[in-house]
């Protein structure tokens, strides 16, 4: 059973940057994959920010494009996401999350067929 952790979390400034880590353990020997992160707040579904194929295509929401970054070391199975520009829009617990398989034909950014879920870090930006 594939566990995701995450870690990087914290409380910023608004304008302010963090990076968000998710390492996979024991690792994963998908072919084809995706990797994703989530942003959840209180009270609302949870949103998909970003995610990342096995061949490296990313999907980002419009809400988070030209300020995150998402990238992976699959030689590490890590999972990072570089956030810059932050707003208190961005607040929220993020999870990373993993799809075994392809995602093509899925709804965008949807969290359908993430079968593994890390436990979240917080962001809090004020």
């Amino acid at each position: 059973h594939v566990q995701l952790v995450e870690s990087g979390g914290g409380s910023v400034q608004v304008g302010g940057s963090l990076n968000l880590s998710c390492v996979a353990s024991p690792g994963y020997s998908y072919s084809t994959y995706c990797m994703a992160w989530f942003r959840q707040v209180p009270g609302q579904e949870r949103e998909g920010i970003v995610n990342i194929d096995s061949d490296g295509r990313a999907d980002y929401a419009e809400s988070v494009k030209g300020r995150f970054t998402i990238s992976k070391d699959s030689a590490k199975n890590t999972l990072y996401l570089q956030m810059t520009s932050l707003k208190p829009s961005d607040s929220g617990l993020y999870s990373c999350a993993l799809l075994p398989g392809t995602h093509d034909g899925l709804p965008t950014l949807s969290k359908v067929g993430y079968v593994h879920w890390g436990q979240g870090t917080q962001v809090t930006v004020s």
